[in-house]
């Protein structure tokens, strides 16, 4: 079937009830206009969305397929978000579970280009969970980023990775910063062999972020950190398909909790956090750790990892990147939990002493290397 479909949860207090919404969604996503005067032919039989299925889950809450042309889409991964999720959204009691793009859409949209087993070649990291520390707070001159990024070169880090928050402040202005980073891991790579990677914040207002992405491949970046919550999916897509830039993308979940948090509106986890990424193009998907200050729960967490790795997701499978709570303390705990295939966020944890932050890496290497 060359149609992509959506799964929807509905509240309804009965089968006909939750058939009218599902058709109700078919129409708004698609033509918004009544059916009775959906004009007839192609219109009609392609672009109009399709019921395919209504099953009862529960008591009141029911599940519902629909189907959609990929021509409603177009060739805009911002116009298929458009009619997976776009006025339906602002009704209550819908929430999308499931993705399927279906053999055209994933066509269009490819999905990582790098994945996990590129992000592996270039970190040098064949086998085991990745570390992946936290430049953080922001206030800190350059140079203490700089300091702080070599410390973690040093004490064995796949990959450092910027603080979301860290964008064009005075205090480290952002092409001053990432000079200053990229600078000092050079230094401690060519000293000690590693392959530790440097993901860079991406910041900027909008005019300036096409320069600011050709500044970091210019200036030796190894990746990039985007917020689609903020500057879109349509910017992790092109980043992601450009051959120019080549560059790894980790995407971050900075305003996308209230798409998820609520139980019967919004999108579940592992779409949200899992098939959109890899839809847009990421190979890194950060999300809030179970056992963290964020309330996401094991069950949670664990959808999101496996809608990340799975064979039969859209493009190769991405790593899943948990965040928030992560210690040496739990490194055991976390590897039971998400396997080898991980890239594990590390902040306060390990800026307790930042002077001594190579050995605080170490140390979450050593428990990660240690047979449970």
């Amino acid at each position: 079937m060359h149609r992509f479909r959506v799964t929807y949860r509905l509240r309804a207090a009965s089968l006909a009830e939750a058939t009218a919404r599902a058709t109700g969604i078919a129409l708004e996503q698609t033509v918004e206009i009544p059916r009775d005067v959906v004009p007839p032919g192609y219109i009609a039989d392609e672009i109009l969305g399709r019921v395919e299925d209504v099953t009862e889950l529960a008591e009141g809450i029911w599940q519902a397929t629909l189907s959609y042309s990929p021509d409603s889409a177009g060739e805009e991964l911002t116009q298929f978000l458009n009619v997976v999720f776009g006025n339906s959204s602002i009704q209550q009691g819908i929430r999308v579970t499931g993705i399927d793009p279906g053999p055209i859409m994933a066509a269009r949209f490819p999905g990582p280009r790098f994945g996990i087993k590129g992000i592996r070649a270039l970190c040098g990291r064949p086998t085991g969970g990745l570390i992946a520390p936290v430049l953080k707070p922001m206030g800190l001159p350059p140079q203490d980023f700089a300091k702080l990024a070599a410390g973690c070169v040093r004490g064995g880090a796949d990959i450092v990775k910027e603080d979301h928050g860290l964008a064009g402040q005075p205090t480290a202005p952002f092409r001053a910063r990432v000079t200053a980073v990229v600078r000092a891991m050079r230094r401690e790579r060519e000293e000690t062999g590693r392959k530790t990677l440097y993901f860079a914040n991406l910041s900027g207002p909008a005019d300036q972020i096409d320069g600011n992405l050709r500044f970091l491949k210019d200036v030796g970046a190894d990746g990039v950190l985007v917020m689609p919550g903020l500057f879109g999916f349509g910017l992790v897509q092109r980043i992601a398909a450009d051959a120019s830039l080549n560059l790894p993308v980790m995407t971050h979940p900075s305003f996308l909790g209230p798409y998820v948090l609520a139980p019967d509106t919004g999108i579940d986890h592992g779409v949200m956090f899992g098939t959109l990424q890899r839809l847009a193009g990421a190979d890194i998907s950060v999300f809030p750790n179970v056992g963290g200050r964020f309330g996401f729960t094991a069950t949670e967490c664990s959808q999101i990892a496996t809608a990340c790795r799975t064979p039969h997701g859209p493009g190769q499978p991405m790593f899943p990147s948990p965040g928030g709570g992560m210690s040496v303390a739990r490194a055991a705990e976390m590897q039971e939990m998400y396997g080898q295939d991980v890239v594990y966020l590390l902040g306060g944890s390990l800026l307790k002493d930042p002077a001594r932050i190579d050995q605080a890496v170490a140390a979450m290497r050593a428990a990660l290397d240690t047979p449970t």
